[in-house]
C-alpha cells in the first residue's frame, strides 16, 4: 500500500498534466489539503468525497480566474466558454480542460469571422474546437501535432438538421471530430492513400466516435465554403487545413489552403486555421 499510494499520485498527476496542463499541479496543491481533511472527516468515504470535492474546487478557480490573467502576460487569451458574438465552444469541456487559448489576434480573426457569418447567413453560430493550452510554447496538446504554440485553431463543419430540413449550429459528433463527410466517387481519396502507405493513425477518430447520429445531419457546403473563405480573407491567417476532396468540391481557390500530410488526421470532419 505504500508503495501503490506514490504510483497513483504520479500517474494522476501525468494524465491531469497531459489532458488539461494545469491539473497536475492542482492536484499536488489540493493533496498538501489532506492531512487537515483526514483530521477533520471521520467517515472515509466522506474523507474521499472532501478531497475529490477540494480539488475540483481549486481546479475551477485555478482554471476560471488565475489561468486567464496568466496566460495574457505569455501573449495566449481564451476563447469564449459560453456563446459571445455569435462565437462559442461546441463542447465545454475544451474551456474546462484549458484547450481553448489563442493568440489575440487568431481571436480577433474568429471574432470577425463569426460576425461576418452572422450577417451573411443570420443566426449562424460558429462553433470551435481545440486550440491550445494556456503556457509554454512546444507543450503538446494531444493529440494534435501542432497545437502547441496558440496560433491553431479547430473548426467545425456547419450542418443541415435532417430532421427539420433547417440550418443547425449543432454537429453530429459531440466533440466536432471523428464523424466525416466522406468523399464521393470519383474525388480524391485522401484517408484511402494515407492508410495504403501506413499511416493507421489517419482515421482513428472514427473508429473512435460513435457514428450513429450521422444520419441526422447533412454537410452544410454553402456555409462551411463561407467560412473558410472568410478566413482565408484574413491577413493574419496563413494557412488553412481541409481534406482535398473538400477543397475541390466546395471550389474554393485559395493558396492558403493546404494539405496537412499523412502524419496528421484526416480533416474532412473538421476545418484547421492558423497564424
Amino acid at each position: 500500500m505504500k508503495i501503490v499510494k506514490p504510483i497513483i499520485i504520479v500517474l494522476l498527476f501525468c494524465l491531469l498534466t497531459v489532458f488539461t496542463q494545469i491539473g497536475g499541479l492542482v492536484y499536488l496543491i489540493s493533496i498538501s489539503l489532506h492531512i487537515l481533511i483526514n483530521k477533520t472527516v471521520n467517515n472515509k468515504y466522506y474523507r474521499q468525497i472532501t478531497k475529490a470535492v477540494v480539488f475540483m474546487v481549486l481546479y475551477c478557480l485555478t482554471t476560471f480566474l488565475i489561468v486567464p490573467p496568466l496566460a495574457r502576460l505569455s501573449g495566449r487569451v481564451p476563447l469564449p466558454f459560453s456563446q459571445i458574438n455569435h462565437i462559442k465552444p461546441l463542447n465545454r469541456l475544451t474551456c474546462l480542460f484549458n484547450r481553448n487559448y489563442v493568440r489575440p489576434q487568431l481571436k480577433q480573426a474568429a471574432f470577425a469571422v463569426a460576425a461576418e457569418m452572422n450577417d451573411k447567413y443570420p443566426g449562424s453560430t460558429l462553433n470551435y474546437l481545440d486550440a491550445s493550452f494556456p503556457f509554454i510554447n512546444g507543450f503538446p496538446l494531444m493529440p494534435h501535432l501542432s497545437h502547441n504554440d496558440g496560433k491553431k485553431l479547430d473548426l467545425a463543419f456547419f450542418y443541415i438538421d435532417n430532421k427539420t430540413g433547417l440550418e443547425t449550429d449543432k454537429a453530429p459528433s459531440p466533440i466536432g471530430y471523428g464523424i466525416s463527410e466522406e468523399p464521393r466517387a470519383g474525388e480524391i481519396n485522401t484517408t484511402q492513400a494515407c492508410l495504403i502507405k501506413g499511416y493507421w493513425q489517419y482515421s482513428f477518430l472514427t473508429k473512435m466516435v460513435p457514428q450513429s447520429n450521422k444520419v441526422n445531419f447533412t454537410f452544410d457546403s454553402l456555409r462551411t465554403k463561407a467560412l473558410v473563405t472568410l478566413f482565408a480573407s484574413k491577413n493574419v491567417i496563413k494557412k488553412i487545413f481541409i481534406e482535398p476532396h473538400l477543397k475541390n468540391r466546395l471550389g474554393i481557390e485559395t493558396p492558403k489552403l493546404r494539405f496537412h500530410g499523412c502524419r496528421a488526421v484526416r480533416h474532412d470532419d473538421h476545418i484547421h486555421v492558423q497564424l
